[in-house]
């Protein structure tokens, strides 16, 4: 080491007179760890991190070397995961804010919820009603149908058309009323998630809110962003090889990259295609696992990538990992 420091400082002082005249001097040092001097940096080696020099040799500035195109990946992922993850909080702080400023106490809440379902089952009954009036509606129609063929008789074709719009309705009817029982459901169920998120933030200290707003939102994330968050480096260790089944597992391409912080399938060429990537990140001084997925930039491809099917994979991710982890521990 001190042997090499000799060297650099013998080249330093060899170069001191030119340096006076230089516009800029630069060192750098290659991938083989041997050190350079000079006025302009090779196209070869402008990937190398370099320091510009004055003419007593004190470091004037430095350009940080080129990225990697995993580099680059990596900071894509990451500029989307910390948008996301905002997002999220700040809709959890939002609804948060909402909920204690709308209600006083679980009373009024339980009072808001079964107002809000006494109405949708008024609206269901209505067509529960009209269901069974266009039943007796086709029946009738049906019985005169049939009485026309007992003697003989062509059936009218107006009947015969009143027949069938009767059955579409009936259809259409039926289908209203599991719109309602699906929505009384989704309604029952958001209460409830309200009336226990405000329990626990009203039996909390105030003080404590936004923190607790900030770790419902975690959690919410690792099932809605695909977010794996690590216990500590080697769960991680663990959890990145689990990933990199996930990977192969769902992704419709083949492999592309994969190196110690970025598993990535190939691009999708079709419009069916998902390619699917996972990238090793430090988030918050923590390390996480977050999956993306890509589509074939099209209309159709746009559509899969927002489709049940596509949530449903990205809702998989964490649990994937988690049911996997005990077997390779």
């Amino acid at each position: 080491m001190l042997k090499k420091g000799l060297v650099v400082g013998g080249i330093l002082l060899l170069l001191g007179g030119q340096m006076a005249f230089a516009k800029k001097m630069y060192r750098w040092v290659d991938d083989q760890g041997r050190v350079f001097f000079s006025d302009q940096v090779p196209p070869d080696q402008i990937k190398h991190k370099r320091e510009a020099l004055s003419e007593n040799a004190r470091v004037l500035e430095v350009v940080e070397a080129a990225k990697t195109k995993e580099q680059i990946e990596l900071e894509k992922r990451l500029a989307k995961l910390r948008r996301e993850l905002q997002r999220i909080i700040a809709k959890q702080k939002s609804h948060d804010r909402v909920l204690l400023s709308t209600f006083r106490s679980l009373e009024d809440m339980q009072m808001a919820m079964d107002g809000k379902l006494h109405a949708l089952d008024l609206q269901r009954k209505v067509a529960e009603g009209n269901l069974l009036r266009l039943e007796q509606q086709l029946r009738q129609q049906q019985r005169k149908a049939a009485s026309f063929e007992r003697n003989g008789q062509a059936v009218p074709k107006k009947l015969l058309q009143d027949i069938l719009d009767s059955k579409q309705q009936i259809v259409a009817t039926r289908s209203e009323i599991q719109r309602h029982l699906d929505k009384r459901q989704v309604v029952e169920n958001d209460f409830e998630m309200d009336i226990a998120r405000f329990k626990f933030l009203t039996q909390s200290k105030s003080a404590d809110i936004e923190q607790l707003s900030s770790q419902a939102a975690e959690k919410r994330s690792a099932k809605e962003l695909g977010l794996f968050i690590c216990e500590d480096e080697n769960q991680c260790d663990r959890a990145w090889n689990i990933a990199r089944l996930f990977v192969k597992s769902y992704s419709t391409t083949g492999p592309n990259i994969d190196t110690d912080r970025l598993i990535m399938s190939a691009p999708p060429r079709r419009h069916s295609d998902l390619s699917l990537s996972v990238s090793r990140l430090k988030l918050n001084n923590r390390e996480q696992i977050f999956l993306d997925i890509r589509c074939k930039q099209s209309t159709l491809g746009m559509e899969l990538c927002i489709s049940p099917e596509v949530k449903g994979i990205r809702y998989s991710f964490n649990d994937f990992i988690k049911q996997r982890l005990p077997a390779s521990q």
